[in-house]
């Protein structure tokens, strides 16, 4: 089976998830998780169900992954690899409770014949990268450090890769920068170095998204191609800018899963955008 992914907004066609069954915060391992005491792990449940049956309604495939009880992250898939291209490359996970969760992606992966290489060595987590073409930001963070993106450089020559450091209390690249369109994204500013933040704004008209909005990650959208983003119903100014632009702002509780901290695009990843 073959991979394909250019950019964060083709229409995505096929991607890989899991379900919250077994989610819970039992020692906290971001800032998120840190301001609440546990999951209703019914209610996750609930609310994922729900977000793959809408994304099967715009016939997207979605691959369920096996559930283990070890892993109380499982359901953001989006962290344990990421397709660049026509490559698929398994993530190196920092936090050593998630590091098992590649197993079970690479089980699937050599199922179904789809060929991948494993970053070894270092760290690097998918929702530090992003893809707009032959350009791949990568943020410089807890769960990302230099050398796995120099790895990541070498592994693909002919792609510009650019590191994008930001404050380290934010979890992924991103819960700040999310790209909507060849000419569109969200941030959250002030958190980057200064020249970073100069290199988005000229490469991109962006929205800014609030403190509030940030905080219940409403950067964390996913896009489903075709101007159609997935966004929180709590994420208000973010919604009405998105649709002031022309998007179609499909809006999905998802309230219970972001307490773990990651959203509609930490829980998806995907294989296939055209």
């Amino acid at each position: 089976m073959k991979v394909q992914c250019a950019n964060e907004y083709d229409p995505l066609k096929k991607a890989i998830f899991a379900s919250p069954k077994y989610m819970a915060i039992k020692d906290p391992i971001n800032e998120t998780q840190k301001k609440y005491k546990n999951i209703n792990s019914k209610i996750a449940e609930k609310q994922h169900a729900d977000f793959i049956e809408k994304l099967r309604q715009y016939h997207i495939e979605t691959i369920l992954l096996p559930e283990d009880e070890k892993f109380h992250e499982q359901v953001f898939t989006r962290d344990i690899g990421f397709t660049l291209g026509s490559q698929f490359f398994i993530a190196e996970l920092a936090p050593k409770v998630r590091k098992g969760e590649v197993n079970i992606l690479i089980d699937y992966l050599e199922s179904q014949q789809i060929t991948y290489t494993n970053i070894n060595g270092s760290i690097i987590e998918g929702g530090d990268v992003l893809i707009d073409g032959n350009t791949i930001y990568v943020g410089v963070s807890n769960r990302t450090n230099l050398p796995s993106i120099h790895t990541l450089q070498a592994l693909l020559p002919n792609y510009h890769i650019i590191p994008i450091p930001f404050i380290a209390s934010y979890l992924h690249l991103d819960c700040v920068f999310n790209i909507l369109s060849p000419t569109e994204g969200l941030i959250f500013p002030g958190v980057f170095h200064k020249d970073k933040e100069l290199l988005l704004r000229n490469r991109y008209d962006l929205i800014e998204v609030s403190k509030k909005e940030q905080a219940t990650l409403g950067i964390n959208v996913l896009s489903i191609g075709n101007k159609k983003i997935i966004s929180l119903p709590t994420s208000e100014e973010v919604n009405k800018a998105l649709q002031k632009r022309g998007y179609d702002v499909i809006e999905m509780d998802f309230s219970e899963i972001i307490k773990s901290g990651g959203s509609f695009r930490c829980c998806a990843l995907p294989l296939w955008r055209e």
